[in-house]
Order: C-alpha cells, then structure tokens, then sequence
C-alpha cells in the first residue's frame, strides 16, 4: 500500500500549518490573500471522487468549515474554493479569501499578477491567525 507524500511543487510553495482529520492544511505563500491548500492524505488521489465516500464527506466538511472560520476571521467579500490539478495533480483544495479591492479581482488569482513571498514576521502572524481558525473547527 502506498504512503502518502506531499507534491514536491506544493511542498516548495507552501508552509505547514496542521493535520486535520483528513487533510494537511498548508498557508500558501503568497502574502496577497489570505490561502489555505488542503491535500486529503490519501496516496496517489487526483480527483475527488477517487476518495471514499466518507473521505469525501471529511473532505468537504473541512473545507467548508474552515473556508467560513476564514472568510469570517479576515472579513472577506468572496472565498474561492478551487480544486484545479493541472500543474500539480495531487488532490487539493485552495481556499482564498477574497476582496472586491485585490490586485486580482474579480479575476482568478492563478495567473494574475505576481506573487508577494512572506516576511518571514508576517508568515508567522498569518500562521498564528489560521491556527487560531483551525483550532476552532470541530471537525
């Protein structure tokens, strides 16, 4: 059976935030929106419907409840939740809040623009308030 490695791309753009029941959540790293990525860690899934039923149920549930804790937590006007996979074919989720006044909007944020690399101060206090929303979760 094989184990569950996370996609060297989404590896390099990303920092680890936590495991949630069926998901590691990952802060995207790009200062302009507040983005969270959840990769199910399930091996060798691209699709949502690879997943079992109940893997798909969690799925979804962490993805809603967080995407709500976070949309709330940095009083956003849309979040986009998107599972694209045609660069990285790992199974994620991107969750990214959004602004009627963001560099991007109303546009998607893949390929819009340039992204903005972390401090390494903000990453912290952008670590710090997910962590805070997903400690809230009862997932």
């Amino acid at each position: 059976m094989a184990t569950f490695e996370l996609d060297p791309r989404l590896e390099a753009d990303t920092f680890p935030l936590a495991d949630l029941p069926l998901c590691r959540a990952l802060l995207m790293n790009d200062a302009r929106y507040p983005w969270v990525v959840l990769v199910p860690r399930v091996a060798s899934v691209s699709e949502v419907f690879e997943l079992s039923q109940e893997e798909q149920a969690q799925l979804w549930q962490e993805a809603t409840q967080l995407g709500a804790a976070m949309k709330e937590a940095f009083q956003g006007d849309k979040l986009n939740i998107a599972t694209l996979g045609n660069v990285v074919s790992q199974l994620h989720i991107h969750l990214v809040v959004r602004y009627t006044d963001d560099a991007s909007w109303p546009a998607p944020v893949w390929g819009n623009g340039t992204p903005k690399p972390y401090e390494l101060a903000q990453q912290g206090e952008r670590r710090e308030q997910l962590l805070a929303q997903i400690e809230g979760l009862s997932l």
